[in-house]
């Protein structure tokens, strides 16, 4: 449902908007632009009927100004080279914005897991890591979850990564089973965060998210718990949608109810408390206070931009809104919780987890929590400190804020480095 546009000229724009607005030069432009490193591998797999497949992979390494890559790994029939180095730049601006001491990666293998069996996908996960196992690592780049990879894979990359290296890495992948280092939180963290900036903005632009109507578009891991989160904070979820459509009821959702239902069936689809069905386009346009994005990247658009109705955006995708179609919503005085900072709820959450691994085990899931709402909530302060005290706030929006702090921030670690 998205349109083809290439995400890394998206990324492009928004850091020239940016190095434009810090007043610095094409030389720093320059230094941003192309990731520092982008490895391309072969992945030969023995199907189960006796023969080999081969499927292409990807780890780019956008930047390591403040420390280690970091970055989830997607699994995704449409992935290209192009799209992971955008998601490794909109990472280095993540971790930054969130005051993580990491850089940016981003991994992806062209293939549509739906289509392998367990054994397959196990062995083009482990053929896959064994291939970047040169280039990862607790010290230099510490892959995740991303879309269609989940704790199994990541059990499998940590189990081959230790016999090629021939010895425990538990930091080596974050987003692991409880069982090899992982924590519960990680589960809920991206959703959780998601949630928490989309009732900080409700509570400055709307005068609070209780009783605010809300639709989600995307109902995997991070559309769930943004919905159930924000259901609990007294929001009225009035539509979710997944990747057959979408469901709509004025009086609200329970959400806990869909989810069992999505379990049962495969989709949210055919949910009988629901009072009409809508598409995974009509569900952006529907006239709600407030609309998290969780789905896919480029889904609001200049062409249907100017028909949303929702106040407040908090992005929980990657990329959900294109340049153009940003210009035409700040225009209307939509106010957007942009990616790098309303997502950030997963990275903040893998940094406690590496932190706990190479500590020994030292956080329990209630300390682990508290310190990703901390920092959650001091982000978005910060970003929305800027935007007041800095920034011409009808000529520049959120994403100018949280994109000037985050860049501000590497491009003076390079200097400090000698790099710039």
């Amino acid at each position: 449902m998205s349109v083809l546009i290439d995400p890394y000229e998206e990324a492009k724009k928004q850091l020239r908007e940016t190095v434009e607005l810090l007043g610095l030069g094409e030389d720093v432009y320059e230094a941003l632009a192309v990731p520092e490193r982008l490895v391309q591998v072969r992945i030969p797999v023995r199907m189960d009927d006796g023969t080999v497949k081969t499927f292409i992979g990807w780890r780019s390494q956008h930047n390591s100004a403040l420390g280690p890559y970091k970055g989830g790994i997607r699994y995704h029939p449409d992935t290209t080279a192009n799209e992971v180095i955008a998601l490794s730049m909109w990472m280095t601006w993540k971790c930054s914005l969130a005051g993580l001491p990491y850089g940016g990666g981003k991994g992806g293998v062209r293939v549509d897991p739906k289509k392998l069996s367990i054994k397959e996908l196990e062995r083009l996960s482990r053929g896959y890591f064994a291939a970047i196992s040169e280039i990862v690592g607790e010290d230099l780049d510490i892959p995740a979850p991303d879309v269609y990879t989940n704790p199994q894979v990541m059990a499998w990359y940590l189990d081959e990564y230790s016999k090629i290296k021939r010895g425990f890495y538990f930091g080596v992948v974050t987003g692991k089973p409880v069982e090899l280092g992982g924590l519960m939180t990680r589960v809920i963290s991206t959703g959780l965060g998601t949630a928490i900036t989309a009732k900080e903005a409700a509570k400055r632009v709307l005068g609070g998210v209780e009783g605010r109507t809300v639709a989600v578009q995307g109902f995997g891991n991070v559309g769930y718990y943004a919905a159930l989160f924000l259901e609990e904070m007294g929001a009225r979820v009035v539509a979710v949608s997944d990747s057959r459509g979408g469901i709509f009821n004025p009086d609200g959702l329970h959400i806990p109810d869909v989810m069992e239902f999505k379990n049962k069936t495969g989709t949210v689809v055919g949910y009988p408390k629901a009072q009409r069905h809508v598409s995974n386009e009509e569900i952006l346009e529907l006239k709600v206070d407030v609309l998290v994005p969780s789905a896919i990247e480029n889904v609001i658009t200049k062409s249907n931009a100017k028909n949303v109705k929702a106040k407040v955006i908090s992005e929980g995708a990657n990329g959900p809104t294109t340049v153009e179609a940003e210009k035409i919503l700040t225009e209307m005085g939509v106010v957007i919780v942009p990616d790098i900072l309303a997502n950030a709820g997963g990275v903040i959450m893998s940094h406690i987890e590496w932190v706990n691994n190479r500590m020994g085990g030292w956080i329990t899931e209630e300390e682990a929590r508290r310190k990703l709402e901390e920092r959650m909530m001091n982000s978005f302060n910060n970003v929305w400190k800027f935007w007041e005290s800095k920034l011409d706030q009808k000529k520049h929006n959120l994403r100018a804020a949280a994109y000037a702090v985050a860049v501000d921030r590497v491009v003076k670690a390079m200097k400090l480095k000698g790099v710039l």
